[in-house]
């Protein structure tokens, strides 16, 4: 009888609803909702991004390092209010023995709070010079003893100290919570349990038990990441039937032998990866990491060579308009007895009907596209093969549609974000994994500079150079239009004018950014392409796939504000041909990390580093995606506990069968493929 009352009070506790909380009306309810807390178990699943570690020193400890100290106020404040809502609150107080003065800003509403005799702790930082106490936050209850504060990731209208007293109004109460981790890891690691982890992470006792909560939520979430992964893998191992090709080495060393030029030995590796793949009777479900000009667009051409060769269609999926029409020329040159269709956004509705009815009756072989490929009315004859062009740029349901309009389809992902191989093994465990690192010979390495924005003048002079030899040159902003007149940052107009001045008006120049419109942007880029514009000056959206072989320069203005992949990136829109090209980091500052890129062009290693600097939602392009936002998780910091997941995980495939949280996962994977 007792163990079924309490089984249904923590029934109870876990169902029932936020509003029954203490502290929690309507709206509260609200401000919630905007941190995508709806439900008790999302609450206690909101964790603090930092702690502040509350420990009162002497007033004579906070003179090189801020420090916290109790004091009592001994006279009303007074508030001096500047422009632009600015205030200044001043007043004095007695502290160990002495009086000081102490200043805060912006925090006129404590005003009538501080009154005289109150017992207050100050935060912040003593001048004795001045014997003045600058406060970056001030305590209306004195702090008595020593404490840990979790701090957490706020909306406006919500406070630290509410949410905090939300979360322990739900902790107070009896909760459960599952614990996915099996209880042979949890012993095997030591792991602390769930609710303990949870309370920990909330109501923390000291550090050493914060580090201990953290690896077990860590490890929790990877498990279940990367039990997902290998679920998906093995069950497409299993049970994803392809289609049986009659392809034979002979075709495809015969393709390889049409090509005008040498592949080189990683081309060659993963082609004949895709080639295994074909003649297997699973389903291929590969992605190809290729590092920035290294040839991933010959490769996914041969494989739709060998896929027409076993008469089915292929399709091309690309995530910009410019870079779709890039790929649409390049196959009907490499592969001219084939019929390569085009769709994208910017067809008249004659074209685009003759395009799909060429899908509909075979005639055409390979369809080259962006997302109008993936509408309703698009049907194909004999869809065998999907290649998706810098597939982190499309989500997985617009993955899965284009997969679906054909049986049993084959499929390439191909992405030019080079990720280390560790991570990539472990982040995209369910697809088999090809990488190109090696370069076509006869390119030349970039020649990357470094150089501070007062030196501009040598740049501008090497600039003028090139443009002599007739070459062209790509120039990054940061931004489109800087409209705060303090910043020192560049914007496309801005650096349009200086180059005019430059060069007397004499050089023709284009101008590219994400707001102008679709056949704008097509425009700007076909008249750069042809060399009409002899300058293009972007932002980032040239970042991927252009390809100006004429190109033999590129400026990155503010290189400070980049990320190294994403630099790496935009410096691979040069160095397409056997000229030497060059790149030129503009920075207002001495940056050591640029100096990666002037040592390397290895994408691979870059990135390495660009990893370990920035973590992985610049590097992966994974912010995008909710597959892989964990909550506490980070795949570089954590990589060791990352790792172990993936092999833990793997092994545990084969026990999970009865335990019903396990099941829960399947049904919903299931449900989402």
């Amino acid at each position: 009888m007792l163990l079924s009352t309490l089984f249904c009070i923590i029934l109870i506790v876990i169902i029932m609803n936020l509003e029954s909380l203490k502290g929690v009306g309507d709206q509260t309810l609200k401000l919630l909702t905007k941190l995508n807390i709806s439900t008790i178990q999302e609450l206690l699943e909101y964790y603090p991004y930092r702690y502040e570690f509350i420990h009162v020193v002497r007033l004579q400890d906070c003179v090189e390092n801020q420090g916290m100290v109790n004091a009592q106020v001994i006279e009303n404040p007074k508030v001096m209010f500047f422009k632009k809502n600015l205030n200044r609150l001043t007043f004095r107080c007695m502290c160990d023995g002495k009086i000081i003065n102490v200043t805060i800003f912006n925090r006129s509403f404590l005003k009538n709070k501080l009154i005289p005799a109150k017992l207050i702790t100050l935060v912040g930082k003593y001048s004795p010079k001045t014997n003045t106490f600058t406060a970056s936050d001030i305590k209306l209850n004195m702090v008595t003893t020593n404490s840990i504060e979790p701090v957490y990731h706020l909306v406006s209208g919500v406070t630290n100290k509410q949410i905090n007293t939300i979360i322990t109004n739900a902790l107070t109460s009896p909760f459960d919570l599952d614990d996915y981790i099996p209880n042979y890891l949890n012993e095997k690691y030591q792991l602390m349990p769930k609710e303990e982890a949870v309370r920990q992470i909330h109501m923390p006792t000291n550090a050493t038990l914060i580090k201990k909560a953290k690896v077990k939520l860590i490890y929790e979430e990877f498990f279940i990441f990367m039990f997902k992964m290998n679920y998906l893998k093995r069950e497409r191992e299993l049970h994803n039937q392809g289609i049986k090709r009659g392809l034979t080495k002979e075709v495809l060393e015969n393709i390889i032998n049409s090509l005008p030029f040498t592949l080189t030995k990683d081309q060659l590796s993963t082609i004949n990866d895709i080639y295994n793949d074909f003649i297997s009777p699973k389903r291929m479900n590969r992605l190809v990491l290729g590092d920035v000009g290294s040839g991933k667009t010959i490769v996914s051409i041969v494989a739709m060579a060998l896929n027409k060769l076993s008469n089915y269609q292929s399709a091309l999926m690309a995530p910009t308009e410019v870079l779709a029409l890039q790929h649409y020329e390049t196959i009907k040159k490499i592969l001219p007895q084939v019929n390569v269709g085009c769709l994208v956004g910017s067809m008249t509705k004659t074209a685009k009907k003759k395009t799909i009815q060429g899908l509909m009756d075979g005639t055409i072989d390979i369809l080259v596209g962006t997302h109008a490929i993936l509408s309703e009315n698009v049907t194909f004859k004999n869809l065998g093969l999907v290649i998706t062009d810098e597939q982190h740029r499309f989500g997985v349901n617009q993955r899965n549609i284009i997969q679906n309009k054909g049986t049993m389809v084959d499929v390439i992902y191909m992405s030019a974000t080079p990720i280390p191989r560790t991570y990539a093994l472990a982040l995209y465990g369910d697809m088999d994994l090809s990488m190109i690192k090696t370069k076509p010979s006869g390119r030349k390495e970039i020649i990357t500079k470094v150089v501070a924005e007062k030196n501009i003048k040598e740049v501008l002079e090497s600039a003028w150079q090139e443009l002599k030899n007739g070459h062209q040159i790509y120039c990054i902003a940061p931004l489109i239009q800087n409209e705060d007149e303090e910043s020192n940052l560049n914007d496309v107009y801005k650096l349009e004018e200086n180059f005019n001045k430059a060069f007397n008006n004499k050089v023709p120049i284009g101008i590219l950014h994400g707001k102008m419109k679709k056949n704008e942007k097509n425009e700007v880029m076909a008249s750069y392409a042809s060399g009409k514009y002899r300058i293009l000056i972007s932002t980032t959206v040239i970042e991927v796939g252009v390809d100006v072989k004429n190109s033999t320069m590129i400026i990155i203005y503010n290189a400070e504000r980049f990320g190294l992949a994403t630099l790496h990136q935009l410096r691979g829109r040069v160095g397409r041909n056997d000229i030497q090209s060059y790149c030129y980091l503009i920075a207002n500052a001495d940056i050591p990390r640029l100096q990666v890129l002037e040592s390397s062009n290895d994408g691979f290693y870059i990135s390495e580093k660009d990893f370990e600097l920035r973590g992985e939602g610049d590097l992966f392009g994974i912010k995008q995606s909710g597959d892989m936002k964990f909550k506490l998780g980070d795949i570089n910091r954590d990589k060791k506990i990352l790792l172990q997941c993936k092999n833990d995980s793997y092994d545990y495939l084969e026990n999970f069968d009865n335990n019903p949280l396990y099941l829960r996962i399947i049904d919903d994977i299931k449900f989402h493929n």
